[in-house]
Parts: C-alpha cells; sequence; structure tokens
C-alpha cells in the first residue's frame, strides 16, 4: 500500500475557523476565515484580505463542506465571482460565535472596562484606589449591559454613575498648577478659581500668579482653553498629577 495518501481535490481542510454567514433569497451563504481577522479587516487594522479568507469559495455549510451551487449564487448576488461575493459576505455577513466564546469575550470586555473605571475614581472618603476585582463584581451584580459598539472608555464612564449607586466611588481629581503673567494674572483669576474643586495654592508675586489645585477631569479643556486664550498662549498650565490619590488600594464591601 502508499505511503502517499491524497487528499481528493475537491476537498479542503480548514483549520482555526471563523464563519460568516449571510442569508439571501431564502438561502444560506457561508465563508471560512481565520480566527481574530473578521474584526480586524472590519475596524480596517487588518488590509490583506487573504489574511482574513481561508479559501475565495462560497459554502452553504462551511463546517459540512458544502458549496454553494453557482445558480443560487447568482439568483442571491446578482453575480457568480465567488471572490467578490466573499467580500460582499465578509463585509455585511454575521460572524457566527459559539456561546463559550461569547461569554469569553463578554467577561474579557467587562475586565477591560473594569479596569478602566478603577484607573478613574477612588474612594470619596478616604481617597484610596478602588480594586478593578470590587468594580467587576459591582458591574456583575447590577447585569451592567455592554453595548458593542461603544469602546471602552465610552462604557467605563457611562457605568460610573451608575455605580455610584452601590459602591462608594467618584472621579478621581486632577492636581495642577497655573502660572499666569502680571498683565492678565487679575482678569484671570476669579475665572481659573471657579474651575478649580480645591485650590491649595494661590499665590501672587510681583503681581504675577501661581495657583495649585484639584481639578475634575472634565473641567481641564475649559480650564486649558482659559489659560490658553486669555494670556494668548504666555500662561503656563501643569498637569502634577492625572489622578490625586492616597497610597494603597481600600476594600470596598
Amino acid at each position: 500500500m502508499s505511503k502517499n495518501i491524497k487528499t481528493p481535490t475537491n476537498q479542503k481542510v480548514l483549520t482555526n475557523v471563523a464563519v460568516v454567514r449571510m442569508k439571501k433569497t431564502g438561502k444560506r451563504f457561508e465563508i471560512a476565515c481565520y480566527k481574530n481577522k473578521v474584526v480586524n479587516w472590519r475596524n480596517k487594522t487588518e488590509k490583506d484580505i487573504d489574511e482574513v479568507l481561508q479559501t475565495h469559495t462560497v459554502f452553504s455549510n462551511v463546517s459540512k463542506g458544502q458549496l454553494s451551487k453557482k445558480e443560487e449564487l447568482i439568483a442571491a448576488f446578482g453575480i457568480e465571482d465567488q471572490f467578490e461575493i466573499c467580500k460582499i459576505i465578509l463585509d455585511k455577513g454575521d460572524l457566527q460565535v459559539s456561546e463559550k466564546e461569547r461569554q469569553a469575550a463578554s467577561d474579557q470586555s467587562l475586565k477591560e472596562v473594569s479596569q478602566l473605571i478603577a484607573s478613574m475614581v477612588v474612594n470619596p472618603e478616604t481617597k484610596r484606589p478602588v480594586p478593578p476585582s470590587v468594580i467587576d463584581k459591582a458591574l456583575q451584580e447590577m447585569h451592567f449591559s455592554l453595548k458593542p459598539n461603544r469602546s471602552s472608555k465610552q462604557q467605563a464612564l457611562d457605568a460610573i454613575p451608575k455605580l455610584r449607586e452601590t459602591i462608594k466611588i467618584e472621579r478621581a481629581k486632577m492636581k495642577i498648577r497655573v502660572a499666569i503673567p502680571v498683565k492678565e494674572a487679575k482678569a484671570v483669576h476669579l475665572k481659573l478659581k471657579a474651575l478649580f474643586s480645591d485650590v491649595e495654592q494661590d499665590d501672587w508675586q510681583d503681581g504675577s500668579l501661581e495657583m495649585v489645585g484639584l481639578i475634575e477631569p472634565g473641567s481641564f479643556r475649559a480650564l486649558d482653553d482659559l489659560v490658553r486664550n486669555e494670556t494668548k498662549g504666555h500662561g503656563r498650565l501643569e498637569i502634577l498629577s492625572l489622578k490625586d490619590v492616597v497610597e494603597g488600594e481600600l476594600q470596598i464591601s
């Protein structure tokens, strides 16, 4: 018996498959892609379609290796060029994900959101960081729903007000130093002060002004615009700390 085992030419061995499916004219059309590449293609981080498609073939069922019929392709897409049809399905079809994979992806996304929130907030009573594990648990208990069309940062910002209802957190403040020249110092002093939530230093020296204090992260752009515009670029804004906290985590019950 020959040692060489030949695979029939009409069969294609597909491994590490991600299936993208589209239904048209009552028929199912599927393409075989490499895992993790479909999302990269759709967000334009992957440009080479051959890194995404395992084969330029349209199937009626990838897992069974059943190919779509020519007449069905023409009826559904108006063309028979399978490579062009593959591109249509890749762009507009539904990526098939198993329940296990979907749950794993959801858990990972939730952890990313929890870590982002932990980097933004503190316990308002102690000013200490809140562990991501505490935030992750709170998000799960409140059944926080992730939205696939929003970034992790947007979802973290959405979640913070809801988390305040169950655990003690607040946005960590930024520590800022502002230096204003003599010419503009008096005119902008009160406007500057209104943007600080806590002024630690309010010094006048030879008519120039230096202020150090804490601001809400959402006030930074307004403060930057004020310093830039009112002093015509002669003022100075310095971030001393992005997150003013007491070192060490504190568990929240």
